[in-house]
C-alpha cells in the first residue's frame, strides 16, 4: 500500500482518474448532440471541477519525484491512453492503425523526456 502512496506512483494514479473526468467533460457530450450548448458547457464545467481536485494534487505530489516536464509528459501519455479507451468503449469509434502509429510516435517522444 505504501508503494501506491509514493510520490512516483500516486501522481500517476491521480492523473489517470483526473483524465477520466476530463475526457468525459470534453468529449462525453458528443453522444448528446441535441443538448443545448449552454447546458453542455455547464455540465462539462461541473465535471471538470472534480478533475482539478485530482490533477492539482497529482502535480503537487508528483513534483517531489518528477520535473515539471516529466509530469506534463506523464499527463499527455495518460490523456492519450484514457482517450483511446474512451473513444472505443464510450463513443464506439474505431481505433485504426493510423491512431496506433501516431500515438506510438508521441510515446517515443515521451520516452526521450525520461532518458537520462
Amino acid at each position: 500500500m505504501t508503494t501506491l502512496l509514493s510520490p512516483k506512483v500516486l501522481p500517476i494514479l491521480l492523473l489517470i482518474a483526473s483524465n477520466v473526468f476530463m475526457t468525459f467533460a470534453w468529449y462525453g457530450h458528443l453522444k448528446f448532440k441535441s443538448a443545448p450548448l449552454y447546458a453542455v458547457v455547464l455540465v462539462s464545467w461541473g465535471i471538470a471541477f472534480f478533475e482539478y481536485w485530482l490533477a492539482v494534487p497529482a502535480n503537487r505530489i508528483g513534483s517531489a519525484a518528477y520535473s515539471a516536464a516529466e509530469l506534463k509528459t506523464i499527463q499527455e501519455v495518460v490523456t492519450l491512453t484514457v482517450f483511446a479507451v474512451f473513444s472505443v468503449l464510450y463513443l464506439k469509434e474505431t481505433f485504426t492503425w493510423n491512431h496506433v502509429a501516431g500515438f506510438a510516435l508521441i510515446a517515443g517522444g515521451a520516452a526521450l523526456i525520461f532518458r537520462a
